[in-house]
């Protein structure tokens, strides 16, 4: 009897528990060949002389970079519909996604630790092939104060917006609901910030009368600031997903926890950035 009753139970049993499995996914697959192609891409591309990326890896890679354009709309499709309609992500779930979240800005902060250490050990210590001085011989480094500090501003005055939209979506909880509209106004102009700091940095790099091939300092500056730029680039992106799901009322005071995510993110993207320009830009010039 105890049998019978526990088999016509099991699903309610099953839905007293607070966490969520997620059903089976293609996703992470097909991100992870669009990944190992571009490995094979940029190896091609690095090893000009003996692999250079013909045009049928040409053709592979946009077919991959095809996939993981789908890939990525469709695993995000499928995080919100278990966030918003299916409501499995209860108050555990978030929980453990918040930690999630703070653990992957913790091994991102570590991956910019990495090239951070690269600059400061090739500054402090030049060697005698870039003639045992910083900036190296030959590379007329940027004007501080032009536009790096103008991107600064931009960017410091976008944290001050992305803020903004949090406290507005929690001021909801006081019943005044001309927050959301203050909210979306942040979430827009911290959108536009974004898009100006990767349309000034282009700039940057079109007029820069240095390579990243140009010494240990030309290496150091594009790969430190091309993925912050990149990492900027993808806040921004993960800034419009949340701006048309606010537009189409995903978010409460209770449960945003898509919203917030970005606005961590986002703020550790400001927060390297300052670093960035305190050590590359103006120490290191």
């Amino acid at each position: 009897m105890f049998l019978i009753n526990l088999k016509n139970n099991k699903h309610l049993i099953a839905e007293q528990h607070p966490f969520h499995l997620v059903n089976p996914s293609p996703w992470p697959l097909f991100i992870a060949f669009f990944l190992l192609s571009t490995i094979f891409y940029l190896i091609g591309l690095l090893h000009d002389d003996y692999l250079h990326p013909c045009l049928f890896f040409q053709h592979i890679y946009l077919f991959s970079f095809l996939i993981f354009f789908i890939s990525v709309i469709s695993w995000f499709n499928d995080i919100i519909l278990e966030a918003t309609f299916e409501g499995h992500h209860t108050i555990r779930v978030q929980k453990g996604l918040r930690f999630g979240i703070g653990l992957f800005i913790i091994s991102e902060i570590l991956f910019f630790f990495a090239f951070f250490w690269a600059f400061f050990h090739s500054s402090i210590t030049p060697s005698i092939f870039i003639g045992n001085i910083w900036p190296p011989v030959g590379i007329n480094v940027l004007q501080t104060w032009n536009l790096p500090f103008l991107n600064t501003l931009i960017l410091l005055s976008s944290g001050i917006s992305v803020t903004w939209a949090h406290r507005a979506i929690i001021g909801n909880s006081v019943g005044k609901i001309n927050y959301r509209a203050h909210s979306l106004y942040a979430l827009l102009i911290t959108i536009f910030y974004g898009l100006i700091f990767t349309c000034i940095q282009r700039y940057e790099y079109i007029h820069a009368n240095f390579q990243i091939i140009d010494s240990i300092y030309g290496t150091t500056f594009y790969s430190t600031t091309g993925l912050h730029g990149l990492h900027v680039l993808i806040g921004t992106i993960f800034l419009i997903v949340c701006f048309f799901r606010h537009l189409r009322y995903h978010f409460t005071y209770e449960h945003h926890f898509g919203l917030e995510a970005s606005i961590w993110y986002w703020h550790f993207v400001d927060v390297v950035w300052l670093f960035l320009f305190i050590s590359i830009y103006w120490w290191g010039a």
